[in-house]
């Protein structure tokens, strides 16, 4: 940043000074609290962050992150050809750490609010995901259910197509898609829109087909690494969403969610040893 100072106006000078003096507490803020403390507005704020090479100012904080953890906890996460088991497995733990702490950026508490309301008021939620996806689907549908809200998670495509398009303006159909662009997930999407229902997508591309027509979208954030063709990480930032998603309605409706967890838990208590 130091190096751009020279090239840059007197407003974008300001935010990165506000930024140098407070890195770890920038990745916290909002767009709008960080062009307030730096008495600029949030355009300048924008205009920054691509003047220095970044997509928007969610970039910029992912950057920060980054940079903000300690040295010696930053592992290059390529599983590389002689690693051993030790190696591949603080790699691997790096990597999915590094997801969530990317996916609290990237993921808008806006997006997260909307999905939540949406959750709670709905008749019916479906869920649609396929390969690794499709186990976050079913989570998401088996922790819905312990709380008594009516939901279901397809991850046969032609039943995904049957009952998105029998769904309502009552209904909400969520999405699971790493890349965003899955065809059998985004056909059901498709069908649901059609039908009328709230679609809620989460995914790693901002900028992919189930984005586009999603009404609400939630942004997660991976780390690869060789020889991981499930997208682990992806699944583990997935799954982190679903969580927030659950405890969120049950908080919102805590006496009902609770009541009926009281009654879901005493009908299988007699499956347990």
């Amino acid at each position: 940043m130091n190096a751009a100072k020279s090239k840059l106006r007197d407003s974008e000078k300001k935010i990165i000074e506000f930024i140098e003096r407070n890195r770890e507490e920038t990745i916290h803020l909002s767009i709008t609290e960080v062009a307030e403390r730096s008495e600029t507005s949030e355009s300048s704020v924008v205009r920054l962050c691509k003047r220095l090479g970044y997509k928007g100012f969610q970039d910029l904080k992912i950057h920060l992150a980054r940079e903000v953890i300690a040295p010696e906890k930053q592992i290059h996460e390529v599983i590389e050809k002689g690693d051993d088991v030790v190696m591949i497995k603080k790699k691997v733990f790096q990597s999915n750490i590094q997801a969530l702490y990317d996916t609290i950026e990237v993921c808008s508490d806006d997006e997260i609010r909307k999905a939540v309301d949406a959750i709670a008021n709905a008749r019916l939620i479906e869920f649609y995901g396929t390969g690794g996806s499709g186990t976050v689907a079913l989570d998401a549908q088996h922790k819905l259910l312990k709380l008594g809200i009516k939901s279901f998670a397809y991850i046969d495509s032609v039943l995904q197509a049957m009952s998105a398009s029998v769904l309502t303006n009552q209904d909400v159909a969520i999405g699971i898609s790493h890349t965003g662009s899955n065809k059998d997930v985004l056909a059901a999407m498709k069908l649901a829109k059609e039908a009328g229902a709230t679609l809620i997508c989460i995914t790693s591309s901002s900028k992919s087909p189930i984005t586009k027509i999603s009404d609400i979208v939630l942004q997660t954030a991976s780390k690869e690494t060789l020889f991981r063709t499930d997208a682990i990480s992806s699944r583990i930032a997935q799954l982190t969403i679903i969580d927030i998603l659950v405890a969120a309605v049950a908080n919102q409706q805590y006496e009902w969610c609770y009541s009926n967890l009281q009654k879901t838990r005493r009908s299988t208590i007699d499956k347990k040893l």
